[in-house]
């Protein structure tokens, strides 16, 4: 069976309690990790650990927190007050743990699901969105990533453009895929507003919402917006049931991209909103 998971967040025991609860088998099952592994949640270090012991069964897309730890590890930020990256970061198995995040993947099509950590801009096809992730997941396994995450920070370009190159056009896909919510009508990106799909700024929508999106024709999964929380369509599934917050982890179980069934389990409160 194929189950796709929503932002873990570094809350393993929430994890092992949804993997008990549809009776995983890694000999049988598939898991797909919407992002947002790490951070936050009071075991990162064994969160990691746990789904790399998962190997082939498990694929995992990277969200903002996971690129936040590897701008930290590369001196490219500094720790925020509220991370909990430090066990990750003091491991004697650093190096591994951070090489093992750096192979992993941006955006994924499987199980007739487009799935992504946070959303994909109305100027995207299915195709497209594989082909720029892509891009990223090629420079965050080359020997130029320190570069980049030195200079990955930032809300511009807003407008995805074909003529971009070089950092933006890298910083636009990644603001794309990670931080995306809302967008006006051309897809500009507001990259401020953190609110529920109805808090949306003055001529804005949800990404999803565009009329002229140009992945309306597939399925899409992604976590990410645990103020939006579980959404779920026949053409969207977002899956982001606020874990660290005390709220759900929440999975998919799908098929021909079709939703089959939901399961979720109740997690203790890590962080306190706001």
């Amino acid at each position: 069976m194929n189950y796709l998971i929503g932002d873990l967040q570094g809350c393993c025991h929430a994890l092992e309690r949804l993997l008990s609860k549809i009776d995983f088998s890694p000999s049988r099952d598939q898991l797909y990790l919407l992002g947002d592994l790490v951070n936050r949640g009071p075991a990162s270090l064994a969160t990691l650990r746990r789904l790399i012991a998962l190997e082939g069964s498990a694929t995992c897309l990277l969200g903002n927190h996971d690129l936040h730890l590897l701008a930290v590890a590369h001196g490219a930020k500094k720790a925020h007050r509220n991370d909990t990256l430090s066990d990750i970061l003091d491991a004697p198995d650093r190096e591994a743990l951070l090489h093992w995040l750096r192979q992993q993947r941006m955006a994924c099509y499987e199980q007739g699901w487009l799935m992504v950590h946070a959303g994909v801009l109305p100027q995207w096809t299915r195709d497209k969105t594989l082909a720029l992730a892509a891009e990223v997941e090629a420079l965050l396994r080359g020997p130029d990533l320190g570069e980049f995450l030195q200079q990955m920070y930032g809300n511009e370009p807003a407008l995805w453009l074909d003529e971009l190159r070089g950092l933006p056009r890298l910083r636009c896909i990644v603001n794309a895929l990670t931080r995306l919510r809302f967008v006006d009508a051309s897809g500009q990106m507001d990259l401020k507003t953190k609110d529920g799909a109805d808090g949306a700024p003055p001529g804005h929508m949800p990404w999803f919402e565009v009329a002229s999106r140009q992945s309306a024709d597939t399925p899409i999964a992604f976590g990410h917006w645990s103020t939006l929380g579980l959404l779920q369509r026949p053409d969207l599934l977002a899956l982001d049931t606020g874990c660290v917050w005390g709220g759900r982890l929440s999975a998919a179980r799908v098929e021909n991209g079709r939703a089959l069934e939901l399961i979720s389990v109740k997690c203790e409160q890590a962080q306190k909103p706001g």
